[in-house]
């Protein structure tokens, strides 16, 4: 459970690119580099794999397996587009159906003003069916 009177810790540009720098030139692992530096080792790892997928640098603390776990990810600039996209997207798909409705109900009210009443029903005379 989090602590609400803790406040989060903010991490420079410059210290994340250090720590960076040391899993990705130096070949340490991000566990050791957290430890040395005092950083949460998630957050570290998290620093490399977005540092490698921009940057499409390997590091060595994967032991070769960063092919196969980072397949499909997306850098920075990439997630962002993909928002802006996805709310571009429920956007129109809102208007789409605001003006469906629309034309549904004009439609209605041509169609029930044509005939003069309300509700437009069509008359069933006994021997012609429908008119």
């Amino acid at each position: 459970m989090t602590n609400p009177t803790k406040s989060r810790r903010r991490f420079t540009a410059q210290q994340k690119q250090e720590a960076i720098d040391l899993c990705l030139q130096e070949g340490l692992s991000c566990n050791a580099v957290a430890e040395q530096l005092g950083l949460p080792s998630s957050s570290l790892a998290r620093w490399v794999r977005q540092a490698r997928n921009s940057f499409g640098e390997g590091c060595a603390y994967d032991r070769g397996q960063a092919g196969l776990r980072d397949q499909g990810l997306l850098t920075s600039e990439e997630r962002a587009e993909l928002n802006r996209l996805r709310k571009e997207n429920r956007e129109l798909r809102r208007e789409k159906d605001f003006f469906k409705l629309a034309a549904a109900h004009f439609a209605l009210a041509r169609r029930a003003s044509a005939c003069g009443r309300s509700s437009c029903r069509r008359e069933v005379s006994p021997d012609r069916g429908a008119r």
